[in-house]
């Protein structure tokens, strides 16, 4: 019976995802945007193959080595907050997301531009998609994101190369687990240039496992110095309940805390839960469970309720999306440091749909921001 069940469920997200899915196209450059248009720079670090040697159009594949490249995306003066302006039939800045320019770096230059970029304590994002996520996808959410989130940081996209299938779970476990080196790089350099005040890395549903995996290598290999400088933020993280408990246990709490965005109602973990053999996933974990609020006290992490939060997405896995869109409310409110989307306190908070978060003793999110 339980299998059963679980084919059903695969068939339904099948079904759903079943409309057109924005390929290499909608990347074309277009070269001129209009008044009152956004501009964003993302800079993108990704394990995926290039289609060719002088191309931005990334593949499925694993690459050997990581490519870079860097793209100017323009968002329409009309943008809704949480959603992206797809072009349906053509590209046309006034109504659509459209890449201005794209570029082709080496690491160096990878580098050498966001250090370019960097103006007083804006520090930088680096966002880790999920499973299931096409590489433009992934770049027109993090821009998507910026956008909303109103953060001065310089955008960076790690694109680890997920199969952008459904049926390809298991093929993105192991893409996930091909990426961890290059990331772990990727913090390692960004934590040495002394004008990037800080790095914040968001990572959602199965780029939270690749995420913590990271983290776990740099603490065992000594790598204090990056994680002094490093914010981490897990929304809707896809890993298994007692694998996070190990793997906190070996990285140790961290300044200011690793913030856990959690929704016990999260039908997409609800899935990842049967595949996994009926383990819970903390991104779906509920903070009013004494042995969740017992991991909370012993990881000293800030585990996040956001399940208030409306989402456009009917599996509930992506209202980190609206998170973000309400940041400048809470940075208003809180006096949050502008580059962070994590919470400056260790606890368990509930997020309400006003802005405000509660935890167990009724503390208040503005109170856990503003403190230090």
């Amino acid at each position: 019976m339980r299998i059963s069940l679980l084919s059903i469920t695969i068939l339904a997200l099948s079904l759903s995802s079943c409309v057109s899915r924005p390929g290499p196209g909608v990347l074309q450059t277009m070269g001129e945007t209009v008044e009152g248009a956004e501009i964003v720079t993302v800079y993108a670090a990704t394990t995926r193959g290039r289609a060719g040697p002088d191309t931005n159009v990334f593949t499925t594949e694993r690459s050997a080595e990581v490519n870079y490249a860097s793209f100017a995306v323009s968002v329409p003066p009309n943008h809704v907050s949480g959603r992206i302006e797809w072009p349906e039939q053509r590209i046309d800045p006034a109504t659509t997301f459209a890449t201005l320019d794209q570029r082709i770096l080496t690491r160096r230059g990878f580098r050498d531009r966001i250090v370019r970029d960097q103006d007083d304590d804006e520090g930088v994002l680096v966002f880790v998609h999920g499973y299931n996520t096409g590489f433009e996808e992934a770049l027109y959410r993090l821009v998507q994101m910026a956008v909303d989130a109103r953060v001065p940081s310089t955008a960076v996209l790690f694109a680890w190369p997920s199969q952008a299938n459904l049926t390809g779970y298991m093929a993105d476990r192991d893409a996930v687990a091909y990426s961890r080196d290059a990331l772990a790089d990727l913090l390692v350099a960004l934590s040495q240039e002394r004008r990037i005040s800080e790095v914040t890395l968001l990572a959602h549903s199965m780029g939270g496992h690749l995420a913590i995996e990271t983290v776990r290598q740099l603490r065992l290999s000594g790598r204090h110095d990056v994680l002094d400088r490093l914010n981490v933020v897990l929304a809707a993280p896809d890993i298994d309940k007692d694998v996070f408990r190990a793997q906190m246990q070996v990285i140790g709490p961290m300044e200011p805390p690793l913030t856990v965005l959690t929704s016990p109602d999260d039908r997409a973990l609800s899935v990842s839960n049967r595949l996994g053999g009926a383990r819970t996933r903390v991104g779906a974990l509920d903070i009013n469970d004494p042995e969740v609020q017992d991991v909370v006290r012993e990881t000293g992490i800030a585990l996040v309720d956001i399940s208030s939060l409306e989402t456009e997405d009917g599996f509930r896995h992506n209202r980190f999306v609206t998170f973000a869109s309400l940041y400048p409310q809470l940075q208003e409110t809180s006096g949050a440091g502008a580059s962070d989307f994590g919470i400056r306190r260790a606890g368990a908070f509930v997020f309400n749909s006003v802005g405000s978060a509660l935890s167990s003793p009724f503390l208040s999110v503005g109170e856990a921001l503003s403190s230090n």
